[in-house]
């Protein structure tokens, strides 16, 4: 009898043991699941997905859009030197660029003037009336390398960067000296002057 009581207290033992050490597994196994684990997930960096995933830019020449219009209109100031294009030279004073800093330029609807750049006589003109044209369009950073090979500080991959020409109304031909501006996110703009890349600000 006492053989009988003792042997269910051990068989009794046991059974409790097992128990416990089930329980213990089972809560291992819950707390090692990804999908119940308290520690926060890695979240996707939004920017680093292009919104617009095009490998070129648009090369057709367009009018100018409202927003673009909007930010473009104003007198500018060239506030900083940003760098120089990869891919070519030409009269750039390498390596502090035209002497353009604070000097103005002047963009309206119905009058452009850059003789605000008064170091140099080949960029002094003035034109009523011109005609402003999107040129080229990049979607994001690497198709605007692509097209212009130019590095561009802060240049995000889901930048947007229209390239603007201002023409003689009466010839139809872009003014005769190597200045064109990119408008970024209609919340930059940068002066292109042969090889060199300029930051504007807007006076007014």
């Amino acid at each position: 009898m006492k053989g009988d009581i003792k042997t269910k207290k051990t068989l009794l033992a046991c059974i409790m043991i097992m128990m416990m050490l089930a329980s213990a597994c089972g809560n291992a196994e819950t707390t090692s699941n990804p999908n119940t684990s308290s520690e926060p997930k890695p979240e996707t960096e939004e920017s680093i997905i292009p919104k617009n995933t095009s490998e070129y830019c648009d090369s057709e020449s367009i009018n100018l859009d409202s927003e673009t219009e909007t930010y473009f209109y104003g007198t500018w100031k060239v506030e900083k030197l940003l760098g120089f294009a990869n891919s070519y030279n030409d009269a750039s004073e390498y390596p502090t660029g035209q002497k353009f800093i604070g000097d103005e330029i002047i963009i309206k609807k119905d009058f452009f003037s850059s003789k605000g750049l008064k170091n140099y006589k080949k960029y002094q003109y003035e034109l009523k009336n011109p005609l402003y044209q999107i040129t080229a369009a990049c979607y994001n950073s690497d198709s605007f390398y692509r097209f212009y090979k130019i590095d561009i500080p802060d240049l995000k991959i889901n930048d947007e960067v229209k390239a603007i020409d201002i023409s003689d109304p009466s010839t139809k031909l872009s003014i005769p000296v190597s200045v064109s501006f990119l408008v970024v996110n209609n919340d930059r703009l940068l002066l292109l002057s042969e090889a060199t890349i300029f930051e504007l600000k807007k006076m007014g």
